[in-house]
């Protein structure tokens, strides 16, 4: 089968096309032909060599989460009757099968396209955690702020709050993206690359700040969200476009009474919550109250275009390989 391998930490043009075995489905496993490969800016990151201590790789490497495709063939203990189901399985996904565990496999619920269940099964599940820090606005609507609104994640997450009643502040860069994050549910968009931006999120919102921010930058651009947050706020970072963690001072924090989270320092979480956020996801999208917002599709062989895309923030919500 056709994979994408990464034989040393470099730019996009480490990603090479090659020939590799087929997988084979051990005991309790599956072998899942994919229809579409998920792409996140980490992969980015992580090609370039960054995140060992928290993502450790091992080259030569296949890229990826995962995808979404139909089940081809199982191992013994496993249920003959998955074959030809549609699913999303985790796994390294720049590749045209994938072999999982069955127990981490997850139907693809009637009425939602196999793509649109790729674009959901990294991003969604970040989405749904972010979300879960969301104030539970006994006072009225709260605001929240998510930035890098237009992202797989941001995209998301702006949906999934607005139909959990907040009120949505999107920042982003570029009309494009900020057109996407209205037509998704924000009620307030702001360019965070203009000047001044935090003082007219504070305006918007006619108040002191957010009651929560979601930092999907990372770096010193993070540290500006950070003071969109009003006193007694919540902020979540979750971003590192720039290669950095936002870091916020823990003094300035305390005094502000704000909540710092981040949600990347654990590591990965644990498969059972992986399973539980995505399969909630899904629903969500397959019952209409979400959508992905596909915005680039590459073929599998280019990858490194699809990564160059992220990299110089060109790509307007989510991207994929079809396989």
């Amino acid at each position: 089968m056709r994979a994408i391998e990464v034989h040393e930490f470099g730019g996009p043009e480490v990603l090479v096309a090659r020939e590799v075995p087929d997988p084979v489905a051990e005991p309790g496993q599956v072998v899942v032909r994919l229809v579409a490969a998920d792409v996140i800016f980490l992969d980015t990151l992580l090609r370039g060599g960054w995140g060992g201590e928290i993502f450790p790789l091992r080259l030569p490497y296949v890229p990826g989460t995962g995808g979404a495709g139909q089940v081809e063939s199982v191992g013994s203990g496993v249920d003959p009757t998955w074959v030809g189901r549609s699913v999303v399985v985790h796994g390294p996904g720049y590749a045209e099968r994938v072999v999982g565990d069955v127990g981490d496999v997850v139907p693809v619920p009637d009425g939602l396209d196999p793509i649109q269940a790729a674009a959901l099964m990294t991003d969604g599940v970040t989405a749904l955690r972010l979300t879960r820090h969301a104030p539970a606005g006994a006072d009225g609507a709260p605001w929240v702020l998510v930035a890098a609104a237009a992202g797989g994640a941001g995209s998301l997450a702006v949906q999934i709050l607005r139909d959990a009643g907040a009120r949505v502040v999107a920042a982003a860069r570029g009309e494009a993206k900020l057109a996407l994050a209205r037509e998704l549910g924000a009620e307030v968009a702001v360019d965070y690359s203009a000047p001044g931006w935090t003082a007219r999120v504070r305006a918007a919102t006619g108040g002191p700040g957010v009651a929560l921010a979601l930092d999907g930058a990372g770096g010193a651009l993070g540290a500006e969200i950070f003071e969109t947050v009003a006193d007694g706020g919540r902020f979540v970072t979750y971003g590192t476009s720039s290669g950095r963690f936002t870091e916020i001072d823990p003094r300035v924090a305390e005094q502000r009474r704000i909540e710092v989270i981040n949600e990347l320092a654990g590591g990965p979480p644990a498969p059972e919550l992986v399973r539980s956020l995505l399969e909630q996801v899904l629903k969500l999208a397959a019952g209409g109250r979400i959508r992905p917002a596909i915005g680039a599709t590459f073929p599998l062989a280019d990858a490194a275009a699809a990564h160059v895309s992220l990299a110089e923030r060109a790509t307007v919500g989510k991207s994929l390989l079809l396989i």
